[in-house]
């Protein structure tokens, strides 16, 4: 019996961050911070605002701030790369210096941002485009050496919402994944996180499907990632909308533990510390 909760809190992961090997004995999560005008839930508009948002978030238990200047959101508009740049570089260069000992991740899909990124304080590259949109991106996250985040998105931001077609959803994104994560591990890169990309070319049905079976992305033998805060995976069921969807995370959050998952990627830092604090009591007890 001991077999069947032998799943997640058992499996140790590691990574290197900022030159020091990090263990991930148990899940992690990883605080929201969009610094975008058009943003439905995010922590202000101006640098004073979203220090505070962070300090709450780390004061909550947030284990990486992860700062994103570039809406994803189906059919948002894409900032030039010197917005995008004006938006996230003061910010992770004020967190690092405010904050010294919390890790950074940049939400990012062009190889540039990730670039100054880094130089700026920023310990982690999170791509929603698997390396697609931008062609440099994996080759300067190779040459910085720091961990990076694999996501699967069909198609881009802009359509991807458009009709998301799959033979086998968990099939099909288990092998895409696959192939980028074979040619990060021929460049070098020695730090990699799973991100099945909920929301990002999905259905209501293909999202449920790779919750349901997100135990099978173990396979990777690396951190898997749930990014299910607020999303319409929850709204289109409940018929809430992103305001008021903090009890259906909560709900998913603790399913997405149930199933392998190592870090939760929340706009709310606290419900996500508790639901891994029950999930983790669950797992102790022993039959």
């Amino acid at each position: 019996m001991n077999g069947a909760k032998d799943t997640f809190f058992r499996t140790s992961y590691s990574l290197q961050l900022r030159g020091e090997i990090v263990e991930l004995n148990t899940p992690k999560v990883m605080g929201i911070l969009n610094v975008t005008p058009n943003s439905f839930y995010d922590g202000g508009k101006h640098l004073d605002q979203f220090l505070m948002q962070t300090e709450k978030m780390i004061n909550e238990g947030a284990f990486i701030i992860d700062v994103g200047g570039a809406s994803t959101k189906p059919g948002a508009e894409t900032p030039s790369l010197q917005e995008e740049l004006e938006r996230v570089i003061p910010v992770i260069e004020q967190i690092r210096k405010t904050f010294p000992e919390t890790y950074i991740s940049v939400d990012t899909y062009r190889a540039e941002v990730a670039k100054q990124a880094v130089a700026a304080g920023a310990d982690i590259v999170n791509d929603v485009s698997a390396g697609r949109i931008d062609p440099d991106l994996l080759q300067i996250v190779a040459d910085l050496k720091v961990p990076y985040i694999l996501m699967h998105m069909q198609g881009d931001p802009a359509t991807m919402q458009d009709n998301p077609t799959y033979d086998n959803v968990t099939q099909d994104v288990i092998f895409e994944l696959s192939e980028v994560l074979g040619r990060l591990r021929r460049m070098g890169v020695a730090d990699v996180i799973i991100d099945p990309g909920f929301g990002f070319g999905k259905s209501v049905e293909h999202n449920f499907q790779l919750l349901r079976e997100l135990k099978y992305f173990q396979l990777f033998n690396v951190p898997i990632l749930a990014g299910l805060s607020r999303k319409s995976m929850i709204n289109k069921v409940l018929g809430t909308s992103p305001q008021n969807a903090l009890n259906g995370t909560s709900a998913l959050n603790t399913i997405a533990l149930m199933n392998g998952a190592k870090l939760l990627r929340v706009h709310d830092v606290k419900e996500a510390m508790q639901c891994i604090q029950l999930v983790e009591q669950y797992q102790q007890v022993h039959e």
